[in-house]
């Protein structure tokens, strides 16, 4: 198989990510409506989607301002850690994603509801 290159290998883990994140925002807004108002439910489920694409803006962010010096440090110590800035930086992708998804998870709870 060969390697994904171009826009459309990020687009699609992003999207898969997304679309999960969708999901557990609807599961999540669910099961805190059981436990109180629908409106607490979306702020509450909002806010976690806010958080995760808060922390994976943030750790994408500093994969690509560190990222070959912390390869070049693993390298030069020898630490034989399959870490690399690409994986980091697709790793947070999908975190985001998955934020991203639970947001629109709240608003379209909040919109339809």
């Amino acid at each position: 198989m060969a390697p994904d290159t171009g826009l459309a290998a990020p687009v699609r883990r992003l999207a898969t990510a997304a679309a999960a994140g969708v999901a557990v925002g609807l599961v999540a807004v669910g099961g805190l409506t059981l436990d109180g108002t629908l409106r607490g439910a979306t702020e509450t489920t909002f806010a976690f989607g806010a958080l995760a694409l808060g922390v994976g803006l943030l750790g994408w962010s500093g994969s690509v301002m560190a990222g070959r010096g912390i390869e070049n440090m693993q390298r030069y110590m020898d630490t034989g850690s399959d870490w690399t800035e690409s994986d980091s930086r697709r790793a947070m992708t999908r975190i985001i994603g998955f934020g991203v998804g639970v947001m629109f998870a709240a608003s379209l709870a909040t919109a339809l509801l």
